[in-house]
């Protein structure tokens, strides 16, 4: 790894899913799975947890959208609950599948960023 080099802001480098130390290595492996370990700089990818972490953002932000679009448009155009159940369903799947990546992404590289590690008695 070139050491002139800055390393890149977790936040952009896990919304690209690149690696948190050299902003160039591909950190997933298939969609949700993290690779082994970087293929430009060799950083090791076991030690990423992000637990819980990306699904309780996603409910979080998912659940403001669609129950905030269903109120107005219960408000607006008094619907019939077909309407809100297609509309709901969908944006709820489509929504969480298009943030779920970029969060776990961003959950590892502020991990990696601010040298996270589990807790430990002494």
């Amino acid at each position: 790894m070139d050491v002139s080099r800055p390393t890149p802001s977790p936040v952009s480098a896990g919304l690209r899913g690149r690696c948190p130390r050299c902003g160039e290595g591909h950190m997933f492996d298939g969609f949700l799975t993290f690779r082994p370990s970087c293929e430009v700089c060799g950083l090791d990818y076991e030690s990423f947890n992000s637990g819980d972490g990306p699904a309780f953002f996603v409910m979080s932000i998912v659940g403001i959208i669609v129950v905030g679009l269903a109120l107005w448009m219960e408000i607006t155009y008094e619907p019939p609950i077909w309407v809100h159940a297609l509309v709901a369903g969908t944006l709820s799947i489509g929504l969480s599948l298009l943030l779920v990546r970029p969060l776990k992404g961003i959950l590892a590289a502020l991990q990696f960023t601010n040298k996270a590690e589990q807790g430990r008695f002494r």
